[in-house]
This record gives C-alpha cells, structure tokens and sequence, in this order.
C-alpha cells in the first residue's frame, strides 16, 4: 500500500488531536502530542485549546506551576513545553546538539574561551538554581569571573545546560524577566543516555507526527543522520517501514493506522509556530507551497493560521477585540462558518486572558500578503 499525500496530512493531524478535540488532562495531551512549541508564551495555551475539549487555561497555568509541564530548551534549539518526565531523557538526546548550536557558535568562539571554560561552570550553575533566578543573578554570581564575556558564557550555557523556564505569572504563565531553576538531567549525560534519549524521541515523534522519514525527524530535532539511523536500527521492529507519495521511504509505530483519505478535517486556528508546522522536511504536510512565503517570514517567524479541510489557508490575528481572519484563496460558505464559529470561541478564551495576543508581529499585516488575492473577515 502507497500513502497518499492526503492519507499523511490526516495522519498528522489525528495524532495531533485535530481531527476532533479530546477529553484528556494537560499532562496527558502534552505527552500525546510530543512537545509543544513554546518561544512565545501563549502558544502552548492556544495549541491546547486547539485539541483539548472543553480546555481551562488554569490546567495548564497550575501544571507548569507544580513542574508537571516543563518549559525548556530542547529540540531546534527552540523552547519547548514537554511532559516532566519527558525532559531527561528528551534532554539527554538533544545535548550534544544544544551544546555545538553554543561553542561552536563565532559569538562563544570570538572570545577565545576554551569550550571546557563552560562546561566546567555546570555543578556550579546547577547549584546556583536549585531555586528560581534571573539571567543577570547568574551573570552575577556564576560567569562573573569570566568579565566582558560574562554575558556570551551565559548565552551559551542557558541553551545547552539541563534548564527549566520558571513560571513568572501573568496571562500565560511567562513573563519578563525569564526565570530560571535546574532541571533534573546530569550536567555530562552518558554516550547510552543520549542514545536512549534518541530512541524514545523518536518514537514520540511517530506517535505524534508519523508516518514520517529520517529527513522528517531530522527537520524536527537538527539531530544528525547518523544518530537517527542508529537509533532506527537500534529499534528494531517497534518500527515499520512504510511506502509514502513518489514511493518515499517513511517510518511508523508497529500496528499504528492512518485515517481513510476522505476522512473529513474540520477547521482549526492554529498558534504561532504550532509544531504540526514544523515536524517535517520542507513543505511539510498541510502547507501548500506556495503559501509558506506568507506564513513563515524572513526571520523565522510563523504566523498563526487557519486550517481548512486540513490544509493552511490563510492567517488570522487579535485585531479590535475580536479576531481578524484572512484567507489567501477562496472559501465557500462553509469553511467560513466553521472558520467564524472556531474564532468566536477563541475570542472568548483569549478576552479573559490576552484580548491582544501577538501583538508585537502585526508589522507583518501591515506588510501585506504579496501574490495572493486575500479575502479579509473580522470576528
């Protein structure tokens, strides 16, 4: 059996819990999903209302609260929201990257410190935040000794040392200055940590994104080949090959099934950077082309969007107090409705906590969508 492009793009958003919304704990939908994108604060509250039925923000607020959720650094060098007991062994397979993203990097290299100059500060840093402390306490008290370079040894360390994101309060939980208290994962993980760090994030992957090839977990976590194919081969037959569209070669979970492919998709509103976006190799499952130029800018960033019949359609934003939804290609009637209906709802929730979320990336509204005709509704 071939898959079709379609059949992948449902299975996506099946394993994402956007083909219908669940009734599961926070905890519970974090951990089905992998991890959730995390770099802007309100985005893992929006991903979960997205999937979770009958979602409370306040689940989330208290499980980041009581660590149940953690917030941290870890695949793309990207922050993250990942179940607790998932940081470790996540963490463990995404240091070695984390670590060269740092001092390799010409912003540590042009000051001339030796890469063990870092690693030798990690016992202390973990002690240091055995409770919550602000980026300049450690400056302060941790990279100090290392002077005009204080700060580039903390930028380096921040991303690749076993560190939580501490919540702060406000609408989302985090808020400036960024709080930091140690995670449980050793400063130096074992060649065998790493490797069975890697194994079990790549079988969340495939529970959450999968039928997926090397390349697509490569695209989500910047691990090299040859440590995917290792863990690949070290999995055996908890892993399937699959054929895929062109006759690509992809993996799933032994005994996993895709959803026929006239299974009906219904609208959604995704966060920024929503990691069903950002799981595969470029252009990914349910982006058209030709719209990526518009959904993710120049640098880097990705706008909210709107999923129709489960591909991206268009972008939507807070605007007046409402939402303001724009499609980049007609929509019938019908998509509009479920479109209006899904907005209504999300106005609802973010009125009680965030009625102007993002807004800080309007500018590129203000910038225009060039090439396509779009069709603006507000809500």
């Amino acid at each position: 059996m071939i898959l079709s492009a379609r059949q992948l793009a449902l299975a996506t958003l099946d394993r994402q819990l956007l083909l219908e919304r669940r009734r599961l704990d926070v905890e519970e939908a974090v951990r089905r999903v992998c991890a959730l994108q995390a770099q802007s604060p309100a985005s893992p509250y929006l991903a979960l209302w997205n999937r979770v039925r009958d979602f409370v923000p306040e689940d989330l607020d208290a499980a980041f609260t009581d660590r149940r959720i953690v917030k941290a650094t870890l695949m793309r060098i990207t922050l993250h929201a990942v179940h607790a007991d998932d940081y470790a062994p996540y963490h463990a397979a995404m240091r070695s990257t984390l670590r060269a993203s740092r001092l390799y990097d010409r912003r540590y290299t042009s000051t001339e410190l030796t890469e063990t100059a870092a690693d030798a500060l990690l016992p202390q840093l973990a002690e240091f935040l055995a409770r919550p402390r602000t980026g300049p306490e450690v400056e302060e008290e941790v990279t100090a000794g290392f002077g005009e370079h204080a700060h580039r040894v903390w930028w380096a360390l921040r991303t690749y040392a076993p560190i939580h994101h501490v919540p702060t309060g406000g609408a989302w939980s985090f808020t400036l200055p960024n709080t930091y208290l140690a995670g449980p994962s050793a400063p130096e993980s074992a060649p065998s940590d790493a490797a069975a760090g890697v194994q079990r994030l790549l079988l969340a992957h495939l529970r959450a994104f999968g039928p997926a090839s090397a390349q697509d977990f490569a695209r989500f976590t910047l691990l090299g080949r040859k440590v995917i194919n290792q863990a690949l081969h070290e999995l055996g037959d908890q892993v399937v090959r699959v054929t895929g569209p062109d006759r690509a070669v992809l993996f799933d979970l032994a005994g996993a099934t895709v959803p026929a492919e006239d299974t009906h998709a219904p609208p959604r509103l995704l966060p920024m950077w929503d990691s069903t976006l950002l799981a595969h190799a470029v252009p990914g499952r349910v982006m058209p082309q030709a719209y990526r130029p518009l959904v993710v800018r120049r640098n880097g960033d990705m706008l909210p969007t709107l999923l129709v019949d489960g591909q991206v359609a268009g972008v939507w934003r807070a605007a007046d107090g409402g939402l303001e939804l724009t499609a980049f290609r007609e929509l019938g009637k019908a998509a509009w409705e479920g479109l209006t209906e899904e907005a209504e709802k999300l106005a609802t929730l973010l009125a009680d906590r965030d009625p102007a979320v993002y807004r800080r990336y309007g500018h590129w509204w203000d910038k225009g969508f060039a090439g396509v005709e779009c069709t603006t509704v507000k809500v």
